[in-house]
């Protein structure tokens, strides 16, 4: 390796990482939104300077693939150059901060993103990498799924409120309360020892018996959840998949030449802003029964050096298989980095094999090990069980 410092933490564009297909560069758009004319622009860096396939992450970010010691920095002026990087390393780390895509112009979405975004660029918080903010205002909360430690939320009259993830309920809030109230449940979080390790949580340390302060507490209660998006036309415009979240270059400046903008998503798809109708493309997924949307995985080998199979070519091969309404998560290590929660199937790679996991994620308790992924292939209804 150059110069370039790679350590195997979440990657961002000032820390890049090292993986079986070169280095992966994360870009954190503002907002999550990107004009069309920064869509572009990453479309064509990563085709002039990667491999020309860009993630779309879990936490609704862009990761340019296959980037080389000689591109990485002339990638890294271009993204400078669309106002798409942080002053330095620790501010792009702790600008975690995912944004419900379904906003309005003119409602307070985008002023507590830039406002949050701002609170902690000041803040001298030393977060876990993983720790996350979700900004879900609308009427029904879209982002109840999505990992996220500190949520701004709706209550169920249209209040604001800010809840820290696994209590069942919040403390109301003014709007000029909002972004100080989120700062201070992440301070608290750090003071009361859930910053200790690495990968601690917001939800794992309530579990365990810490006790959030009165002046952090209230009894507000979110409003309902809403059925996970699919592909098709809503208010904003536009949303569209692809497959296994991996979209070409060329795909994503076809997509940009037709945007208003580009809003970024936790689920692996793209809101194209203004599209009144559905767009084409072979690379995308414009369908609701797609069976892909049943399936997801990690980029699998050779792409991830940790990954001990290809992920993607078995979990092509199964989708077709999978009930409409259950999902199959496919890791290539039991990492899980496509997907940390439970799906109702998890295969999980290892050196001897597939391991089955039934209404768990890749942390529980296998029903099969070993499989191979021809014999799955041979008999995908093994993996359902009684289901």
């Amino acid at each position: 390796m150059s110069a370039v410092a790679i350590k195997a933490w979440c990657p961002g564009a000032l820390r890049p990482m090292q993986s079986g297909d070169g280095l992966v560069v994360r870009v954190r758009p503002h907002g999550g939104r990107l004009d069309a004319k920064q869509a572009a622009g990453i479309a064509d860096l990563a085709g002039q300077y990667g491999n020309g396939l860009i993630d779309l992450t879990s936490r609704a970010n862009l990761q340019i693939r296959g980037v080389g010691d000689h591109g990485y920095p002339p990638l890294i002026d271009g993204l400078a150059r669309l106002g798409l990087l942080d002053p330095d390393p620790e501010t792009e780390a702790r600008r975690n901060v995912l944004v419900t895509p379904f906003w309005s112009a003119g409602d307070d979405t985008s002023s507590l993103a830039a406002e949050l975004e701002l609170g902690l660029a000041s803040t001298p918080l030393d977060l876990p990498t993983k720790f996350g903010f979700a900004i879900d205002d609308g009427s029904e909360r879209t982002l109840a799924g999505a990992s996220a430690d500190v949520r701004i939320e709706r209550d169920g009259a249209g209040g604001l409120m800010v809840r820290a993830d696994g209590a069942k309920l919040g403390r109301a809030v003014t709007r000029g309360e909002a972004v100080p109230v989120a700062l201070a449940l992440a301070e608290w979080f750090v003071t009361s020892g859930g910053g200790e390790s690495e990968r601690r949580r917001m939800a794992a340390h309530i579990a365990e018996g810490a006790s959030l302060p009165k002046t952090l507490r209230g009894d507000a209660k979110p409003a309902r959840q809403s059925a996970e998006p699919a592909p098709g036309l809503c208010p904003p415009g536009a949303m569209v998949g692809v497959a296994f979240g991996q979209v070409p270059h060329l795909t994503l400046g076809h997509l940009a030449t037709h945007a208003q903008a580009i809003r970024l998503t936790p689920w692996r798809m793209l809101l194209v802003e203004g599209m009144r109708e559905m767009l084409c493309g072979a690379d995308l997924i414009t369908r609701a029964d797609d069976p892909v949307l049943r399936v997801i995985a990690c980029s699998g080998a050779p792409r991830c050096g940790e990954a001990h199979a290809d992920t993607r070519a078995l979990a092509s091969a199964l989708a077709p298989h999978i009930p409409a309404d259950a999902r199959l998560h496919v890791s290539g290590c039991a990492k899980g980095c496509a997907h940390s929660g439970s799906a109702d199937i998890t295969l999980v790679a290892t050196r001897e094999g597939f391991d089955v996991v039934r209404g768990g994620s890749t942390r529980d308790m296998p029903v099969m090990h070993g499989l191979s992924g021809t014999a799955i292939v041979a008999n995908p209804s093994m993996l359902m069980g009684g289901r």
